[in-house]
């Protein structure tokens, strides 16, 4: 997909909203745009039974029932709810540690720390291999009784890394802890039917999923509602656990985007943007010596995330020289846009250069080869005008 003339490979950032999802809210901006909460009109009764059926379509997606989603505004909300909500209805006994990954999303990090603390104690993090996958001997070696909840992403955001949810969850729930998956990344990288089977608490975001900005749910099961506070207060919607007004054609369009995720055809999908990740990869790698691929084996990580390093150069400045022809990240658009070494590298055994070297791309839905095959040689001019510039600085 071009944008005012870039090709856009920054799907993990932000995907692009299908045209379906689009045109299935449009009424809601419009003429059926009534509070879903109204309960004495029909025009009421119609837009929370649009909402109802959004809900039907998430839930679908992971495999739980319809009651067991709680729209948020997205998935840094939803790790709030999962993780401080847990903490802050934790009242006695001896279930007061969390644990997560050293390289989970920023918001789950944050969100794990102020709920440690306010169980008295601290976050405790888990170490991850050269592909980012948890060491399960860590992991075996810190479960016990005291442990309340362990947070694990399904698939990394940076890396692309896709965890082994059925072994983790087997692990966790073997102590009687509970089990919270960000999930974000994971509806374009997997099939998800089931996932509510293995983790307790599931958070996921709208516009990971070629839907809107601004609309994320968590998944929580109907047997954990109890355990959880809201840290939203007012009205009571949504069983309790998220007060204020449900976001009627935002909760729409997710719940239309989720449906496109369902079935045999994304399964297709995956398979068409993992050969387009490769043959970018490949042809670039035949251009510019000595190219690295950060993270897991192809075979094992998302679909559509070749995050390279560049030995040599620095990942901005490549990124700036690209521009605007060309969007990428470096890691994590969600952070306070202070540049420092990604921790997700970090985490995974990179030094601080190497990290700073390395660049994410990201593919999606609305990719072809002749993008693909243009991106490799805007990265190519860039490298070979940076070469040249500076050789004639030697001279």
């Amino acid at each position: 997909m071009k944008i005012n003339g870039s090709v856009y490979l920054d799907y993990q950032a932000s995907s692009p909203i299908d045209p379906r999802v689009r045109d299935a809210m449009e009424p809601h901006w419009t003429g059926s745009f009534a509070n879903p909460h109204s309960a004495q009109h029909s025009l009421g009764w119609a837009a929370s039974k649009a909402v109802e059926t959004a809900q039907q379509r998430v839930a679908q997606l992971l495999g739980a029932d319809a009651d067991e989603i709680v729209f948020t505004s997205g998935a840094t909300e939803a790790n709030n709810l999962a993780l401080i909500g847990l903490a802050q209805r934790t009242e006695g006994g001896d279930r007061r540690r969390i644990l997560t990954s050293s390289i989970e999303h920023k918001c789950v990090l944050e969100a794990g720390r102020v709920a440690a603390k306010s169980l008295g104690g601290d976050l405790e993090l888990l170490p991850v291999g050269c592909d980012g996958l948890i060491s399960l001997e860590a992991l075996k070696e810190k479960l016990d009784d005291r442990v309340l909840v362990v947070s694990v992403m399904a698939v990394n955001n940076e890396i692309g890394t896709i965890q082994d949810l059925e072994t983790l969850s087997e692990m966790i729930h073997g102590v009687g802890a509970l089990f919270h998956c960000d999930a974000a990344q994971a509806p374009v990288a997997m099939n998800l039917d089931g996932i509510a089977d293995l983790a307790d608490l599931i958070s996921l975001s709208g516009h990971k999923i070629y839907g809107p900005q601004g609309i994320g749910a968590l998944y929580v099961r109907r047997g954990v509602q109890k355990l959880i506070a809201p840290i939203i207060h007012g009205g009571g919607q949504q069983r309790g656990l998220r007060s204020g007004t449900v976001p009627l054609a935002l909760s729409v369009g997710m719940g239309v985007a989720a449906e496109l995720l369902s079935g045999e055809e994304p399964r297709y999908e995956r398979e068409r943007i993992a050969l387009l990740r490769d043959r970018f990869f490949t042809n670039l790698s035949e251009k510019i010596d000595g190219l690295v691929l950060n993270g897991p084996k192809v075979a094992s990580r998302h679909p559509g995330n070749a995050n390279i390093q560049f030995p040599g150069l620095d990942g901005e400045d490549l990124l700036l020289s690209i521009q605007p022809h060309l969007a990428a990240s470096t890691g994590s658009a969600c952070t306070s846009g202070i540049p420092e070494p990604s921790h997700v590298l970090r985490g995974i055994g990179l030094t601080s250069d190497e990290a700073a070297a390395s660049v994410r791309f990201s593919f999606g839905r609305f990719i072809d080869e002749a993008m693909v095959d243009e991106a490799v040689k805007i990265i190519q001019g860039a490298i070979t005008k940076s070469n040249t510039i500076a050789a004639a600085d030697l001279l």
